[in-house]
């Protein structure tokens, strides 16, 4: 029986419920080939039958074994290249950020450009001048924020990017001087449709291919086996299907919202519809569950660091409402378009404002079943939060997000109204919403046992000695946690009848861990083996 496995003495967790309190464990364990043949007793008759019959055995050694891990929202490629980035999340002022960048400079003399990333705006007092960076080096300079939704550039990258033959059509969405010029930070609409393609343009297809193992490697060792990746286009699906042929298959399954981006004519909105329709229809579920497009993903406002999420009252020192991104009709008919061809709707949606919208509109969509799914999450009103189980709307939220150290200035920005609601992820567990589980890397680090630890005692994950919790109320039981990261996040995916729970007839995609199971003992957990299909991708 050299195709069985049988895995004995363990703490093997039985997925009981998206809210249940604790969490029940078997103590066995067997697989043939790919999949799970039984989950019980070692006494139980199966797994005497197979180990007397010459299965392998593995002494588990008390260890606890879970589903994969599936990071319910991410950017693969986005995040295998940010590996190859100056890092400045450790920046905690202007001065230590530049430092870091000129430093980087002198030892990269052959890089044709300086690429940065997770510059976290309040470190510089949201100020963002092209003039900051001009001393630094004479090359362009692109500093990514920590939330990937706008990008800070020096004079060089602002020339190299052609900004000034622009009209005014982006309006603040690109910053400019008293003249009129660019002065330096471009955000939101002009991050998405005038950074990120120039940058993707940049890079060989050697590049990409070798960001995108650097990637699987990243979140196989961290206990991955899924991953739902969002703002998928043409650039990364090309490179994503280039890395699937070269190894057969790729090391973890996926699932992709085409990008569809807020802006244009009508008929230009009706094309990029068209165009998500057509990739779902060529790269359909039913084709292949482990690569597929299942989607697509609007992005309905900013964030709270950068003063761009939407939210029903003016953020400190400005007069103004942010708005969604999207007017009302133009969202509707994206939504109702690709809602009624079978494609799941995706709304990145983080102010109050634009969760309401993104709500609505999945609302007057009226089909029933889509599992349409809205990102972040961070500010939803009270009504809102109990629309989402009503609807059968997914609540895909990052925890990581919540950390305290990277939220000290929410409640300045947002003030106690919408803070005492913050991260409101109890409350949509609560009233019965599917509640998925994500790390939207590289906007945070892609980490799932961190993350957990982050929702179940809402305290930093990143500065762990940090006493401050946000919103504790809102906290998960440890068994609620791995339920939204594993069979969460496959029923948001519509993935539940073959992974994210260890049962009979599933497929063999699990973790074994070396871990207590308690929040406290998340942060130095270790994943000590990967397995996907029955195949082992990672050893500690």
């Amino acid at each position: 029986m050299a195709d069985i496995q049988a895995f004995i003495n363990g703490r093997i967790y039985i997925t009981s419920g998206p809210k249940a309190q604790t969490a029940d464990f078997a103590e066995c364990m067997v697989i043939s080939g790919s999949t799970i043949l039984h989950v019980g007793s070692e006494h139980d008759q199966i797994t005497q039958t197979a180990i007397d019959n010459g299965a392998e055995v593995t002494d588990l050694k008390n260890k606890i074994v879970v589903p994969g891990f599936i990071d319910g929202h991410t950017h693969f490629l986005y995040f295998g290249i940010s590996l190859r980035k100056l890092d400045l999340s450790e920046c905690k002022s202007l001065a230590e950020l530049r430092q870091s960048i000129e430093k980087y400079a002198k030892a990269h003399p052959e890089a044709p450009r300086i690429l940065c990333r997770g510059w976290h705006q309040p470190s510089t007092g949201r100020e963002a001048l092209a003039t900051q960076l001009d001393d630094l080096d004479p090359r362009p300079i692109f500093v990514e924020a920590l939330d990937v939704h706008s990008t800070w550039c020096n004079t060089a990258a602002l020339n190299e990017l052609g900004l000034d033959e622009l009209d005014q059509e982006w309006g603040d969405q690109i910053q400019r001087d008293e003249n009129g010029r660019p002065s330096g930070l471009l955000a939101e609409g002009a991050q998405t449709q005038i950074i990120w393609p120039y940058l993707n343009g940049i890079y060989t297809e050697e590049e990409k291919q070798d960001a995108l193992d650097e990637a699987f490697e990243a979140y196989n060792s961290n206990g991955y086996t899924g991953a739902i990746d969002m703002a998928m286009d043409g650039n990364a699906w090309e490179a994503l299907q280039l890395s699937r042929k070269r190894h057969g298959r790729l090391p973890i399954h996926v699932a992709a919202h085409w990008f569809i981006p807020h802006g244009g004519t009508s008929e230009d909105l009706n094309r990029r519809i068209d165009e998500a329709i057509a990739m779902h229809q060529k790269w359909h579920p039913s084709k292949g569950p482990d690569f597929c497009i299942v989607g697509i993903k609007l992005i309905s406002d900013g964030v709270v660091d950068g003063c761009t999420a939407a939210l029903t009252q003016p953020y400190p020192d400005h007069n103004d409402i942010v708005q969604p991104l999207w007017p009302k009709e133009a969202m509707d008919l994206a939504v109702s378009r690709a809602a009624k061809a079978g494609l799941q709707v995706a709304v990145h949606a983080i102010g109050d404002a634009a969760i309401a919208q993104a709500v609505s509109a999945i609302a007057d969509a009226n089909t029933s079943g889509g599992r349409h799914r809205i990102e972040h999450l961070e500010l939803a009103s009270e009504e809102d939060s109990k629309r989402l189980g009503h609807l059968g709307i997914i609540a895909s939220v990052q925890p990581v997000h919540s950390d305290p150290a990277l939220v000290k200035d929410y409640s300045g920005l947002v003030g106690p109204r919408l803070w005492k609601r913050a991260f409101p992820y109890k409350e949509f567990l609560e009233t019965d919403a599917c509640v998925a589980f994500g790390t939207d890397a590289p906007t945070a680090r892609h980490l799932p046992l961190p993350n957990l630890y982050n929702a179940t005692t809402r305290r930093s994950a990143t500065a762990p000695s940090m006493t401050e919790q946000t919103n504790v109320q809102q906290a998960f039981t440890l068994s609620q946690a791995f339920h939204a990261a594993t069979a969460g996040a496959a029923y948001s995916r519509f993935a539940e009848s073959w992974t994210g729970s260890l049962k009979k007839g599933m497929r063999a995609d699990f973790v074994v861990l070396e871990s207590g199971w308690t929040a406290e003992s998340l942060l130095e957990a270790k994943v000590e083996q990967t397995w996907s299909g029955g195949k082992k991708l990672y050893q500690l």
